[in-house]
């Protein structure tokens, strides 16, 4: 598992994360827990407990911590821990693995075959289990692998695509930034057209309706 050693660096970081409006006691344990440093270039590291953007190849980026963590806990996750999740946008797999924290089980998509492949080994060789990774289009969902509890975007989009609400049990609900003019709003929508938004305090990654040719 991918622990942060240095206490300091974790301390700094909750504080932060406070700060930004993250309160949830699950979600910030699990930000406190997993290393950020991991899951980047280690030309990187010096600067993964920062709440900045960085830079994990493809043209792709990992989002603030600030970021992530309003979205885990839009997210609202029963304190049971067994709760299945789809995660859209695997990345680095960063993401994924403080989701794996606090889930029964994470599947993962990403666009980029590439990022797959890497956050597959990346992830086996830092001991996290429950996560399993798919290349393909996300925003398809994965109905093979449904129904999941809570569909979280980690990107932005301007509607959340209906497609994903029949992949939800009865009970659950889609997260996922909201692209307005004036910022992103975290929106948690639910097949009853329930939802709660939140504004971010900044912009997320756009998600692509195809999947990379290239990469």
């Amino acid at each position: 598992m991918a622990l942060i050693a240095d206490p300091f660096r974790a301390a700094r970081l909750i504080l932060n994360l406070r700060q930004a409006g993250v309160r949830d006691p699950a979600v910030l344990q699990a930000m406190e827990t997993i290393d950020r440093s991991a899951f980047v270039d280690a030309s990187c590291a010096d600067i993964a407990f920062e709440d900045s953007v960085l830079p994990i190849g493809c043209g792709q980026t990992l989002d603030r911590p600030s970021q992530l963590g309003l979205l885990m806990q839009a997210m609202d996750l029963p304190p049971d821990g067994d709760t299945r999740v789809l995660l859209v946008g695997a990345g680095s797999g960063y993401l994924a693995a403080l989701l794996a924290q606090v889930a029964s089980h994470v599947f993962a998509v990403d666009r980029y075959r590439r990022l797959v492949d890497e956050t597959t080994e990346r992830l086996g060789e830092l001991g996290v289990s429950k996560v399993t990774l798919r290349h393909g289009n996300g925003l398809d969902g994965w109905q093979e692998r449904g129904p999941f509890g809570r569909i979280v975007l980690c990107g932005s989009v301007q509607v959340i695509p209906a497609r994903l609400f029949a992949q939800l049990t009865p009970d659950g609900a889609i997260v996922a930034p909201i692209r307005t003019i004036e910022a992103d709003v975290i929106r948690r929508a639910s097949s009853n057209n329930g939802h709660v938004d939140e504004t971010s305090i900044s912009r997320f990654q756009p998600l692509s309706e195809t999947v990379a040719a290239a990469l």
